[in-house]
């Protein structure tokens, strides 16, 4: 090991033992970690430049000051669910011959098996464990769809030439947590519709005006091939919220769900990955309650497309899913009325709020909050046929170059590595 990183632990474990949780979020975690992780990240890289400046003045005898792990490029994924949104890229680049260490910090990652000569791959850990790679990181170039870099423990590492984030989403910056994308250097977009509200929010705070490259949505490139899976026999609806107070599960429960498990509609609740772990009392409660109904399933798979293949209609919130939903299968989707509480997002800065919000207004049917004759509504909405013409005009905005986003988006990662 190394005097920098043996110089590090030595500071941080001395000063902190902080709980490890594996969801890397803006408005989580502890601000006094961020505080010392700050700290120690300084001291890490003042003294290693101080004796790389001695060796390279010959105090020392020929030590390369090249002998730290530093590397090209580096990309960095929270786990399993966002492998859809790497793996066309980390392709394009191995068919390049574009030399990259991914890390996970989910061990189930199958990006971790990733079979290429060109690809290194490594799970750092979750949480506290992976903090303390990421903000020690030395890299040309670093490819993340984690937000919220330089607001709490994820850092800045100054070992890193640039910072980018690839959306997994085509929400725009509007329905992401406050200053989730301020002090990344680029930033690669699925669509059009979400530059004007990062400009926006550039003008409005005075940060330096980011590199946006928009190049498609890998993820839904990856799924595409695979929208021939069969549907249910029975008529089914599937619930896909969004996690937070703003949650169909959160403001409305079982509410929503009773008239649902009462109708003769089979139900497929599939809650964000997030509500397991910040929801969890939550999640088993609407379990117990809706035990009684066998035709009432928990879908918890990595991907959603096996969820969203099966079911007829959709009832959603403001998930990003509605998008998914709708470009890939457009079928009709249910949103309940409530009114969209913007505190802690990106969309309270912005004058005419969040894009996402508009369009997901214009591709779903409003859903009375009373949900009196649920089933009814369902029915009618299931022969729907008026849908279409919205969604290519939408998807155009939100989601460019079906097809092509692993190359394009390939393509401006080698941009930046010249």
């Amino acid at each position: 090991m190394s005097f920098g990183m043996r110089f590090f632990y030595a500071v941080f474990f001395a000063l902190l033992a902080v709980p490890a949780f594996g969801y890397i979020d803006p408005g989580t975690g502890s601000m006094l970690f961020s505080f010392i992780t700050g700290i120690a990240v300084t001291l890490f890289f003042f003294c290693k430049n101080f004796i790389i400046k001695i060796r390279t003045g010959g105090l020392f005898s020929r030590a390369a000051a090249g002998q730290s792990k530093r590397h090209s490029l580096v990309i960095y994924s929270e786990g399993r669910q966002y492998w859809n949104v790497f793996s066309p890229v980390l392709e394009e680049l191995a068919r390049r011959g574009v030399p990259c260490m991914y890390y996970s910090s989910d061990e189930g990652d199958p990006g971790l098996g990733f079979a290429s000569p060109h690809i290194k791959t490594e799970c750092i850990g979750k949480g506290n464990a992976a903090f303390r790679v990421l903000n020690f990181l030395e890299a040309e170039l670093c490819l993340m769809t984690t937000p919220g870099l330089d607001v709490l423990q994820l850092k800045r590492s100054p070992g890193v030439g640039r910072y980018a984030h690839i959306l997994h989403s085509t929400v725009d910056a509007g329905l992401y947590k406050l200053f989730s994308f301020d002090y990344f250097d680029s930033m690669l977009l699925t669509g059009p519709a979400q530059i004007e509200g990062i400009r926006e929010l550039e003008r409005k705070r005075g940060t330096p005006e980011k590199e946006l490259i928009v190049c498609g949505c890998t993820y839904l490139d990856a799924l595409a091939s695979r929208t021939a899976l069969p549907k249910e026999k029975e008529k089914t609806v599937l619930v896909a919220p969004s996690w937070g107070p703003n949650g169909i599960l959160t403001r409305f429960g079982l509410k929503l769900l009773e008239p649902l498990a009462k109708s003769s509609y089979r139900v497929i609740i599939r809650p964000h990955p997030q509500s397991f772990i910040s929801e969890a009392p939550l999640i088993a409660r609407l379990k117990e309650a809706l035990a009684p109904w066998p035709r009432v399933e928990w879908n918890d798979d990595t991907e959603n497309i096996g969820a969203l293949s099966r079911s007829d209609i959709m009832i959603s919130d403001f998930s990003g899913v509605i998008f998914d939903y709708a470009f890939l299968f457009g079928r009709p989707i249910f949103c309940p009325e409530f009114e969209f509480d913007v505190r802690a997002y990106e969309a309270s800065d912005l004058d005419q709020g969040s894009w996402s919000l508009r369009a997901i207004r214009e591709l779903s049917l409003p859903l009375e909050s009373s949900f009196t004759d649920i089933e009814a509504a369902l029915d009618r909405a299931s022969a729907r046929k008026d849908i279409g013409e919205t969604i290519n005009r939408l998807k155009d905005q939100a989601c460019r170059y079906s097809g092509e986003a692993g190359k394009r988006s390939a393509d401006a990662i080698c941009a930046m590595l010249h």
